[in-house]
């Protein structure tokens, strides 16, 4: 299929305003959002037409595949990359892995052919059944009963970077209840009524005098959730420790859908524990953070954060605000203006 069967099957205009609406999920961007839905009009079209040999376009909207569709590397290329001069099968296959990932498919490969299923996409099926709106508490972490779905919340935040979509939720969950040994102050959670599920969490990382330096390196060698490495690049300050300047946020995160709903009271219950920490560490006076998901770039930037340095691995980059400046912050005054 190419570009010009693609405008005629589901318009340029339907394609982006498909694109936006799942660009609204954690992980997809752009390329990989235009990517899913071209290989979803492609696949309906060849289930329909096996069905329906007459049928013609265009399609009035896009529904869910009746069963999986084969589709082969080639088939792929051709058609992620049918507007380029630039794109390979083994690039289209990489792209099938990042879309996997993200949970847009399902594919099995039978050791000859690739077969791929669409889940339930809400965003465009437009399927969800009306819920009572869900009532959330920001709470302390529980290293007992948070420690695995918070990892699996935050590889979601580190998966969409990543080439390898490695971000291991069982070394996440052992990193975090290890850090929450050591000091769990600022860890917490935004956790939901109902069920007690976190679907929101942030930890604030007292870090010690020799570590300091990692804040002026290249952000790609202070990654420890989401790299290979055992070894962690920052070691912790601990309780006392007069020496102590730098606070690492070193996640903070809230699921998509629960986001404009409860930034304004994470971030403010944030300068709270802020306050409490300095009781354990009184010469405290520098935020710093990594930039991993440009989804709260615009929220950082209103909260006064700017950019000290950027990498050239990765799309990383290290922010840093004074702590005084934070503290004194109306946070609802300065994310309304957003």
């Amino acid at each position: 299929m190419d570009f010009e069967q693609l405008d005629a099957w589901y318009s340029q205009s339907q394609r982006r305003a498909a694109v936006s609406l799942l660009m609204q999920r954690v992980g997809v961007t752009r390329t990989r959002a235009e990517c899913f839905v071209r290989l979803w009009i492609y696949l309906l079209v060849k289930q329909l037409q096996e069905s329906q040999p007459r049928i013609k376009p265009p399609l009035a909207k896009l529904q869910l595949l009746e069963t999986e569709v084969q589709c082969t590397h080639r088939e792929a290329a051709e058609l992620f990359y049918c507007d380029s001069d630039r794109g390979s099968d083994r690039a289209a296959g990489m792209m099938l892995d990042k879309l996997e990932a993200l949970g847009l498919i399902k594919k099995h490969f039978d050791g000859n052919t690739t077969a791929i299923e669409i889940p339930p996409v809400p965003e465009i099926l437009n399927v969800a059944e009306p819920q009572k709106p869900v009532q959330l508490q920001i709470d302390n972490f529980n290293p007992r009963c948070d420690a695995i779905p918070i990892a699996n919340l935050l590889a979601t935040n580190y998966n969409w970077m990543n080439r390898n979509t490695n971000a291991v939720p069982h070394k996440i969950a052992k990193i975090l209840r290890l850090l929450a040994s050591q000091y769990s102050k600022g860890m917490r959670v935004l956790r939901r009524c109902d069920n007690l599920n976190p679907v929101g969490f942030y930890l604030l990382y007292p870090t010690a005098t020799e570590s300091e330096v990692n804040f002026f390196n290249d952000p790609s060698k202070s990654l420890h959730l989401s790299s290979i490495s055992d070894v962690d690049p920052f070691n912790m300050a601990l309780p006392g420790d007069r020496n102590c300047q730098s606070i690492f946020i070193r996640s903070w995160m809230i699921d998509p859908q629960y986001l404009s709903e409860y930034r304004i009271p994470f971030v403010e219950d944030t300068q709270q524990v802020l306050v409490e920490m300095q009781k354990d560490f009184p010469n405290i006076c520098d935020l710093y953070t990594l930039m991993i998901h440009p989804m709260y770039e615009k929220m950082s930037l209103a909260l006064g954060f700017h950019k000290t340095s950027s990498d050239s691995q990765l799309s990383v980059y290290w922010m840093y605000l004074a702590l005084d400046r934070f503290l004194a912050l109306d946070i609802k005054e300065a994310l309304l203006k957003m």
